[in-house]
This record gives C-alpha cells, sequence and structure tokens, in this order.
C-alpha cells in the first residue's frame, strides 16, 4: 500500500519513523510519501511537494499515486476540512472532518459540548467584545484562565494572577494578539491539580485508549517563564493510575464520542484530552485532535502494535475488528532543543552535528531542520526532540540527557529538568 503523511515537524517524523515499519508498506513497490517534510522524514519517507492548502492538489497527488491511506498530522489541514476533501474522493484518512474537528478549532465549542453531555470540566464564560469580557471576569476569582477560542499554536492560553493582569491580557487578545483565533475569548474557573495527557483512538463508534503522557510547556526550568508549545515530555504518566483512565474514558471520551455521532458530526482518529486531575475526579482542560508534540514522540517510542494497521483500521471504521494498540511497559522521554531566542523571534540558521547521539538506542526527531548543502541547520523555534527510553523514568532521563549532550548546536538550549516531577516521585 501507498501512503502518504503530511507534516514536517518533530510530530510526523516520529510518526514516519513508526509508519515505515508497518507491514502495509513492506511489499516491493509500497511507498510511504511524506509532504513536505524534513531532513529527518527523509530518511523514511519519499518526500514530495504538496501545499496541504490545496485540498484539490493533495487529492489529485493520492489518485496519481494510489494512496491507500493518509495520516493528517498538524491540525490546522483538519479544521480547514483537508479530510473532507479526500474522503469525498474516496481516499481513507486518519483524521476527523471539518465539523468534528471543531473539538480543537474552537474552545467555545468544545465548552459547550460539555455542557450539553455533561462532561467534567472548568466553569466558563464566552465573550465577543472586549467589554463583554472585562465584565465576565467580575463573575471569577483570580488566578484567571484565559483562551482564545481558534488556534493559536498552542500559545493562546494565559493564566493571569490579578484582574489588571487579565484586563491587559483580554485587551491584547482582542487587539490581535493571536490574530483570528482571539475574536473571540474563553474565560474559565481556574482548576488546582496536576495536569496529563490522556489519548484515545476512534473511528466514530469505537473507542480505544492509546496511551498518556505529561508534558512541559513553560519555556524555562521549574515550569517558570512564558508558555510554548512544549519544552518536552514523557510517556507513560503514572499519575493517570488504570483508575483514573477508566474514570476519563466513562466521564469524558466516551460521552464526547457519543455526542459527536448524534450530532450528525462523528470524529474518526485520535483525541488527545488535556486533563486536570481534581480532588473530584478528571476534568477537560482542553481537547487537542491530533497527536500531541512532543507528546507524539514518546508514545511512538513506546507502541509495539503496527501503527500503519492500526490508523487504517480507525480510517476504515473498523477499529473494534483489531486487537487493541500494544505498548512498552519502558518509560519514555524527549527533550527539545530549541533555537535561541524561542519563543519569542528564534534564531534562525544555526548548525547542528548530531554526532553520536544515537549510538546507545536513542531516537532523535527532526522539528526544524534542512539541509543548506551538506550541513544540517535550525528553521524553527523546536528544532529537535531528543528521545530514549529506559526501564524508568530516571533511566529514560538519563539516557535522553546523554544523546543531548552528544549534540552539537551552539545556538541550541533546552530544559535539563524534563521528567524531574516523575524522577522524584520514583525516588520517594
Amino acid at each position: 500500500m501507498n501512503i502518504l503523511l503530511l507534516g514536517s515537524g518533530g510530530r510526523e517524523h516520529a510518526l514516519a519513523w513508526k509508519l515505515a515499519q508497518s507491514r502495509l508498506v513492506a511489499g516491493e513497490g509500497d511507498t510511504l510519501f511524506a509532504a513536505p517534510g524534513n531532513p529527518g522524514i527523509a530518511d523514511h519517507a519519499q518526500l514530495v511537494a504538496l501545499d496541504m492548502g490545496d485540498h484539490d492538489a493533495v487529492a489529485r497527488f493520492c489518485a496519481e499515486n494510489t494512496i491507500g491511506l493518509v495520516v493528517v498530522g498538524p491540525e490546522v489541514p483538519l479544521v480547514e476540512g483537508l479530510a473532507d476533501a479526500l474522503r469525498d474522493s474516496g481516499v481513507p484518512v486518519f483524521g476527523p472532518s471539518k465539523a468534528a474537528a471543531q473539538l480543537e478549532g474552537s474552545k467555545g465549542f468544545t465548552k459547550d459540548l460539555c455542557e450539553r453531555a455533561d462532561i467534567p470540566t472548568a466553569r466558563y464564560i464566552r465573550a465577543t467584545s472586549l467589554e463583554a469580557a472585562w465584565g465576565a471576569l467580575k463573575r471569577f476569582d483570580p488566578p484567571f484562565v484565559l483562551k482564545a477560542d481558534g488556534l493559536a499554536a498552542g500559545k493562546g492560553v494565559v493564566i493571569a494572577e490579578t484582574r489588571e493582569e487579565a484586563q491587559h491580557a483580554l485587551s491584547d487578545m482582542f487587539d490581535g494578539r493571536f490574530g483570528a483565533a482571539g475574536a473571540e475569548v474563553v474565560i474559565e474557573q481556574f482548576l488546582t491539580g496536576e495536569e496529563a495527557s490522556f489519548f484515545a483512538l476512534t473511528d466514530g463508534t469505537h473507542i480505544v485508549p492509546f496511551g498518556t503522557a505529561q508534558d512541559h510547556k513553560r519555556v524555562g526550568e521549574g515550569d517558570t517563564g512564558p508558555n510554548t508549545g512544549g519544552m518536552g515530555a514523557y510517556s507513560p504518566a503514572p499519575v493517570l493510575s488504570a483508575e483514573l483512565q477508566a474514570q476519563a474514558m466513562r466521564t469524558i471520551i466516551e460521552p464526547t464520542v457519543t455526542a459527536m455521532r448524534e450530532a450528525g458530526t462523528p470524529f474518526s482518529g485520535v483525541l488527545y484530552a488535556g486533563l486536570m486531575l481534581t480532588e473530584s475526579g478528571p476534568q477537560l482542560i482542553e481537547y487537542n485532535v491530533r497527536f500531541g508534540d512532543p507528546e507524539c514522540q514518546v508514545l511512538m517510542m513506546r507502541l509495539e502494535s503496527d501503527l500503519g494497521e492500526i490508523m487504517l483500521a480507525c480510517a476504515e471504521g473498523r477499529l473494534g475488528e483489531i486487537e487493541p494498540p500494544r505498548f512498552s511497559d519502558d518509560f519514555a522521554l524527549t527533550v527539545v532543543m530549541a533555537a535561541e531566542g524561542y519563543p519569542g523571534t528564534p534564531k534562525k540558521g544555526g548548525t547542528i552535528d548530531l554526532g553520536h547521539s544515537e549510538a546507545h538506542g536513542a531516537k532523535v526527531f527532526h522539528a526544524g531542520t534542512a539541509h543548506d548543502g551538506e550541513s544540517l541547520t535550525a528553521t524553527g523555534g523546536r528544532v529537535l526532540n531528543v528521545t530514549a527510553r529506559g526501564a524508568s523514568a530516571g533511566e529514560a532521563q538519563a539516557a535522553a540527557y546523554h544523546a543531548v549532550d552528544a549534540v552539537d548546536f551552539p545556538d541550541g538550549f533546552c530544559r535539563r529538568d524534563i521528567g524531574q516531577r516523575e524522577v522524584r516521585r520514583e525516588r520517594g
């Protein structure tokens, strides 16, 4: 079978690495294509020049190359309806329709769904003007959780400690700080607890769990500084016990899938639930409708099942007919190496030498790289995801940082405390 993977980041490199191991592309003439890809993805797939925003061009490529499965990595093409265009042309797609992708594309849509389906989540108010938002603040106590309604590359959430800080942040949002994403704002009650990520696959009817993870959003060690797209992650997340996972499935994931199906907009693909583990149980913070980045990297390091078979079964509506996904008991941990200046304006063009970083079983996923002649250079904020496994969180952490230290990236930096909370728990 020929498979087309869309995307160019670290998440897509991890997916390409795992898809290349699938029996679906093991036969003579089977090809894994990737568009636009990156130098790391090129090690596993044939790169093609395709604009994900040109739905007709993607559909033509699929027809001309007998594509049997399309895997959409990032959220923007899903929210823009690429999966619909491909399904209309008869191509199986791993990823939700435009209507179902509203679970990530609109915070307000998801909060309203939670209210209708009695899904545990923070109390909220939607506001479409600055005056309404300022007025809504009076109904909450600090700290205030402020969210741009639309897609903001993972950076559209502000936690304001004071009312004045909240008013200033709201002014920024409505003045275009997050572009069109900030035309509407959701103000939420602040939840207390520990955050964790829970993943589930669904074909619209059948649902299977797909692992847990915890990430590190702040740019600085000790969870300080501004939010980023993610500076590292580890999996599994032991804080999400089997009991809590079952509760999240019962009270959050299953009611969501049911509500979407009953609304005539069935969800197919991966549901990535950001959860707050409160004293009263898991509450939904937000949904993503694609794999997290860098959470995907640690999930793929632990996945023992055939990813291609799972995704195809999901796309064809027969998820209930295959064996549930299997994961290693090992921990996996990834450290993001970012370019100087991130999450502000990153320094681009810095040279990278991976050296012997993969000598001991580690894997370096490319997130923002390009070739400049024979040199590997940085092209974005998050540049590399240095990932390793171990029998414990401590072993995985040590292996990942051993690999980090083997990378020569003078213009890069990373946090040195990824996974430290779980390592401390292990040590008692």
